[in-house]
Formats: C-alpha cells, sequence, structure tokens
C-alpha cells in the first residue's frame, strides 16, 4: 500500500489521495491546537509547586485515540492528559476536543438535514455512507430517531423565548396543513415569520391550532405578547380567508392589513372561466404591478367593468378586499415585492409539505411541531434580507410614503406599542 492511501489507526483504506492529504492535514492541524491548548492550561499552573520546586500539575502521555466524525471523513485525534500530584483533582479539558465530542457540529447539522430533506430513514446510513464514506460510523436511523426526541425538546424551549427586545416590521402569516395523518382531524400550523429593523427575516412563532380559527390566532398572538412582544409590526401580510385579521385587531390593533396577491389572484380565477383565466389573469397583474396607486385604482376599475356583468362572484372577491389589497403603496417601493405576497412562508413550507408527506405512520402534535420548527430553520438561513433594509428605519420612524417614495421625515411624538 502507497504511503499517500494509508489511513491513520481505525481507518479503512481509501481510493482519493486528496482525501486523505485533506485528513492527515487536518488531524495534524488539530494535533497543534490541541497542543496550544494544553500549553496553555500548564501555564496556568507553573505558581503550584511542592516543597522541592517541582511543578505539581505535569503531562501525563494522551488519552485514548478516538475517532470524530467530519465533513471529509472520520478523523483519529487524541488528546493530552495532565496529572496533578498535588491531589487536588486538577484535570484538562479540551474546549476543541470535549470528552464525549463524536461528530463535528457540521455532521449534527447534516443528520437532521438529510431526515428533514427527505431521506427516509431506512435509506439514511447508505446517504451517509455516499457522503462520508465507509466509516460513518454511529450514524444511523436510531440515531436519527434520538434526534427527533431532542428537536422536540428544541422546540419547546424556544417557544417559550423571551422576545423582550425584539421588534419585527413586517410580520408574513400562513395556516400550513400538513400532508402526513395526524392524530387530530383538520390540523393546520399557524406560522408568523417576521423582518426585524435590520431587514433580517427570522421564524417568530408555529403554533398549532383548529383549521386557521380566529381563537387559535388570537392564543398565539397572545403568547407573542405575553412574551414581551409589544412593539406591533406596521403591517401583517396574509391570506384573506383566515381569522387571523380579527385577533389581529384585539392583540396588535394599529398593525395595518395587507392581503397576499397570490392567494387573491387563484381565488378570482377559480371563479371565473378556464377559458378567460389566462386574460384575466393579466389584468389582475396589472393592477398589482401599477408603479402608483392611482394606475392601480384605474386598473382595479377597469376589471370590474369588464367582468362584473358576466361574473359578479369574481369581481365581488376581488372588490371586497380592495383597501387591503393596495396597503403596499404607503410603504417604500424597494419593500413591495415582499409585501405584496406571502412568498416567504409559501416557498419555505413547499419543503415541508414535500417532507410531512413522506412520514410514514401518523405525526403526534409535538412531532409535527418539531419538525416543521427544524425545517423552517433550516430554510431560514437562506432567507434573503429585504431590499434596502435601511428603509425600515423610516418605516420604524413613522416617515410617510406615498407610491412608494417618501413624502416627509416628520415623526410623530410617540410610536404606539400595540
Amino acid at each position: 500500500m502507497d504511503e499517500n492511501t494509508r489511513v491513520s489507526v481505525g481507518q479503512p483504506e481509501v481510493s482519493d489521495p486528496l482525501t486523505e492529504l485533506l485528513r492527515q492535514g487536518s488531524r495534524a492541524l488539530i494535533a497543534r491546537a490541541v497542543e496550544a491548548e494544553f500549553a496553555a492550561f500548564l501555564t496556568a499552573y507553573d505558581a503550584a509547586l511542592d516543597d522541592e520546586g517541582r511543578r505539581q500539575v505535569v503531562r501525563n502521555g494522551y488519552l485514548p485515540e478516538r475517532a470524530v466524525q467530519t465533513g471529509i471523513g472520520s478523523v483519529v485525534v487524541r488528546v493530552p492528559r495532565a496529572r496533578d500530584r498535588s491531589g487536588s483533582g486538577i484535570v484538562f479539558h479540551s474546549n476543541l476536543l470535549p470528552p464525549y465530542l463524536r461528530r463535528t457540529k457540521s455532521i449534527e447539522e447534516l443528520i437532521p438535514w438529510l431526515y428533514l430533506k427527505g431521506v427516509s430513514t431506512g435509506d439514511f446510513s447508505e446517504a451517509l455512507v455516499a457522503l462520508l464514506g465507509v466509516n460513518a460510523v454511529g450514524l444511523s436511523a436510531s440515531t436519527v430517531s434520538r434526534l427527533k426526541e431532542t428537536w422536540t425538546d428544541e422546540y419547546e424551549e424556544w417557544n417559550q423565548r423571551d422576545l423582550s427586545g425584539k421588534r419585527y416590521v413586517y410580520f408574513w402569516v400562513d395556516g400550513v396543513h400538513p400532508q402526513a395523518r395526524m392524530e387530530h382531524p383538520n390540523p393546520c400550523l399557524l406560522v408568523i415569520i417576521g423582518a426585524d429593523a435590520s431587514g433580517r427575516k427570522e421564524l417568530v412563532g408555529v403554533w398549532d391550532g383548529y383549521r386557521e380559527s380566529e381563537q387559535s390566532w388570537l392564543e398565539l398572538l397572545l403568547d407573542l405578547k405575553r412574551r414581551s412582544l409589544t412593539m406591533a409590526p406596521k403591517v401583517a401580510v396574509g391570506d384573506g380567508a383566515m381569522g387571523f385579521w380579527k385577533a389581529l385587531m384585539q392583540v396588535y390593533p394599529s398593525t395595518r392589513h395587507q392581503r397576499c396577491w397570490v392567494h387573491k389572484t387563484k381565488n378570482v380565477l377559480n371563479k371565473l372561466p378556464k377559458s378567460l383565466q389566462a386574460h384575466a389573469k393579466e389584468q389582475i397583474h396589472a393592477i398589482w404591478m401599477a408603479p402608483t396607486r392611482e394606475e392601480a385604482e384605474a386598473a382595479f376599475d377597469y376589471f370590474i367593468a369588464a367582468y362584473d356583468a358576466k361574473y359578479p362572484k369574481a369581481v365581488a372577491c376581488l372588490t371586497k378586499d380592495r383597501e387591503e389589497l393596495l396597503v403596499f403603496y404607503d410603504f417604500p417601493g424597494d419593500h413591495w415585492r415582499h409585501l405584496r405576497t406571502t412568498n416567504p412562508i409559501e416557498s419555505t413550507f413547499a419543503t415541508i409539505r414535500l417532507r410531512t408527506a413522506k412520514t410514514r405512520g401518523c405525526l403526534s402534535r409535538k412531532t409535527a411541531l418539531a419538525m416543521v420548527y427544524k425545517l423552517a430553520l433550516s430554510a431560514q438561513r437562506g432567507w434573503r434580507r429585504l431590499n434596502n433594509s435601511e428603509l425600515l428605519t423610516d418605516v420604524v420612524g413613522g416617515v410617510t410614503f406615498k407610491d412608494g417614495v417618501r413624502t416627509t421625515e416628520d415623526v410623530p411624538p410617540t410610536e404606539e406599542a400595540a
């Protein structure tokens, strides 16, 4: 066997010299870092001497080697051991290689990522071997089962987190119906995503409710407020068919309502013959893509004139939320693309529906919430900031916008908290 393809103790042969070179380099780098840690540890006890002037804390060889799973496969490491001659119980613990570390953080994140992206527990070992090589020891279906239990604990802790000091300028809300079988009929997971004053989007709340009832939304919003989310968002974006809006008026009455144009368009088109839907969609598109509110109102009136005589139900569906559909014109133009739809939730939960659809058996309430929570956090890392997020300072400060353009910098003396 060529020396370049020989693996350290406990590792099988590999046929990829580059991977082996990286692995050996990683081992050497880790060794140097741990030795530096140990040297600093010994230095801290330089003054600890016995009556004969000898050091009380000295090196005492190494702990047994162990393998740590990393993104480039298994890397064998060893940690220096200290001897305390004074009997005080001084022990060296490496921060880089804690005693029970068996997998790097990247691998710990890989395990739920694979599962949540649709890899079934039965295919788990095969997928890990393909990614990490044949030395992917201990990363099995049982590992996933144990992790699912920890996800529930993580969700419960997250769901009780303190929100004091948090401020969300925009909310996107929706009810997500899992595709998996659930313990209770008519399950609905209520989801809120928020954009903070820096323009960063993050998951705010995930709650299980009955359908999308006012009571379920009210409980979620009251819980957020109980945990000190006292500052009302400036605008909330959502579907018009939810009990959310009535609940919002009770908890954050100053928040403005923006209906989602994607949902509204779909609902209007469903009330028209298929032969007319393509053309009608273009005319609806002309409303919310108009550069000014005046032009949007004109396009609105044109749609009403064109379809009201023969298709009054389609027109009524569109016009009943006319004011709420055009709220975005009172906010920065750079934010319109974010405010006109609930796309942040829709795109994220397309993946969640895929994963829950692959789930065998019946999901409990806790399992479903934990799964959705972990999936959403995984997706959150890829959420993009709002365009020109610095404009949020103006929005929070009460600056007035007309057709997306700032019209005044007058700031109200006090801002409504809720």
